[in-house]
C-alpha cells in the first residue's frame, strides 16, 4: 500500500547569484504508484532532461518487478509460490528484501513486509475495525523470519503457505536511492528527489545552500499541508510516517494505517516520526518500523542504532534523538 505524501518539499527555482552557471530543473510525474518529483542542478536543460528521463525509466523498470498488485511482477510470483518452492528473481528484488530484513531487525520487528494479510483486514474508507479473532488468525501468517533469501542462487522463498510480502513500506525509499545513483552517474552535481514524500538529496543548490525539506504538522490548525518546521540537508534521506495519512475515528479513538506487527492494531503513542539517514530504503522502512515501537521505544532504539530523527508524541511534544546533529527549524 502506498502512503499519502507526508513531507512537503520546499523548492524555489532560481538562477544562482554567486556566478555559478547551474540552475534548478524540476520534473514531476506519476511514478512508483505515487507523485514523484526529481529536481537537479545542471548547467543546461538538455543535460538535466537526459538525466531525469533516465531516472524515470529506471522507476518504470522497478515498478514492473516490485508491484504487489501486478500478477506478472516478481513479488506476485514469490507470493504465489509461498510454502511451495523458491522463486528466481532479479538482483533488485533480492536487494530490497535484504534491506527490509535489516530494517526489521533494527526495529525489533516493528517493520515487517509480511504484514499484508493483517493490513488487508483494515478498511479506512469504510471505517472497518476487524475483530481480535480475525486479526489473530491473520497474524499467524506474519513473520519476516519466514523469508528465506539465497543470494548465490538468486531466489526468495516464503516458508508458509498463505504468507506474502508487500514492499509498500520500503519501495519509495529504495526508488529514491536508485534515482540518485543514476543522477550521479550522469554527472549531476546536486539533486533532490521526492518519491511519494520520501526524500533523498545530495550536493548543494546552485547558490551553494542546503536543500530545505518541510515537515508536516500532524495536527494542522488551518491547512492540511501546514508545516511544523523545516530540515536542512546536503546529503541523505528524510522520511516521515504519521497517523494523519490514512485514518478514521471511532469511539474517540484514532485508527490509522500504521499497524503494529505484534498486535495487528494501529500503533500508539506517536503522531509522526521523521527519520534522517544516508540510505533511502532504510530511511523509509525505519520511519514505519520505529513508529510501531511507540515514543519511548522509538527514541531508545533510534539512539542505540545511531539513527537521527524527530518524534512528535501523542500530545504534540517534539523530541529529537540529538538536537546538535539535526538541522531543524521550527515554524510554529
Amino acid at each position: 500500500m502506498m502512503f499519502i505524501l507526508s513531507i512537503a518539499l520546499i523548492l524555489f527555482t532560481l538562477v544562482s547569484c554567486t556566478g555559478n552557471p547551474e540552475r534548478l530543473f524540476k520534473e514531476t510525474r506519476s511514478a512508483m504508484y505515487t507523485v514523484t518529483s526529481i529536481t537537479v542542478s545542471a548547467p543546461n536543460e538538455s543535460i538535466a532532461k537526459e538525466a531525469i528521463e533516465a531516472s524515470f525509466a529506471e522507476l518504470k523498470s522497478l515498478e514492473s518487478i516490485l508491484n504487489y498488485y501486478s500478477p506478472t511482477s516478481e513479488v506476485s510470483s514469490i507470493n504465489s509460490k509461498a510454502g511451495i518452492k523458491p522463486v528466481k528473481v532479479s538482483k533488485d528484488t533480492i536487494e530490497i528484501i535484504e534491506k527490509a530484513q535489516i530494517a526489521a531487525e533494527l526495529t525489533d520487528g516493528g517493520f515487517d513486509i509480511t504484514l499484508g494479510p493483517v493490513i488487508s483486514l483494515w478498511d479506512f474508507k469504510r471505517k472497518v475495525i476487524p475483530s481480535r479473532e480475525i486479526i489473530n488468525a491473520a497474524l499467524r501468517q506474519v513473520g519476516y523470519k519466514g523469508i528465506i533469501l539465497n543470494r548465490s542462487e538468486g531466489t526468495v522463498f516464503l516458508k508458509k503457505k498463505g504468507m506474502e510480502i508487500n514492499l509498500g513500506g520500503i519501495i519509495k525509499g529504495y526508488a529514491a536511492d536508485k534515482v540518485i545513483e543514476i543522477l550521479k552517474q550522469r554527472g549531476i552535481k546536486g539533486a533532490i528527489v521526492s518519491v511519494g514524500g520520501d526524500i533523498k538529496a545530495y550536493g548543494l543548490r546552485p547558490e551553494g545552500k542546503l536543500w530545505n525539506v518541510g515537515i508536516q504538522n500532524p495536527r494542522p490548525i488551518k491547512d492540511k499541508d501546514e508545516l511544523i518546521g523545516t530540515l536542512a540537508i546536503s546529503e541523505g534521506c528524510i522520511s516521515t510516517s504519521g497517523d494523519y495519512e490514512r485514518f478514521f475515528e471511532s469511539g474517540g479513538i484514532r485508527y490509522h494505517h500504521i499497524i503494529n506487527p505484534k498486535t495487528g492494531f494501529p500503533s500508539e503513542g506517536i503522531r509522526s516520526i521523521t527519520v534522517i539517514a544516508s540510505e533511502g530504503a532504510l530511511c523509509d522502512a525505519l520511519a514505519t518500523g520505529f513508529f510501531a515501537l511507540g515514543e519511548r521505544g522509538a527514541l531508545q532504539r533510534m539512539q542505540q542504532a545511531g539513527i537521527k530523527g524527530i518524534v512528535i508524541d501523542s500530545t504534540g511534544v517534539i523530541k529529537m534523538t540529538n538536537e546538535t546533529e539535526v538541522r531543524f527549524t521550527r515554524t510554529q
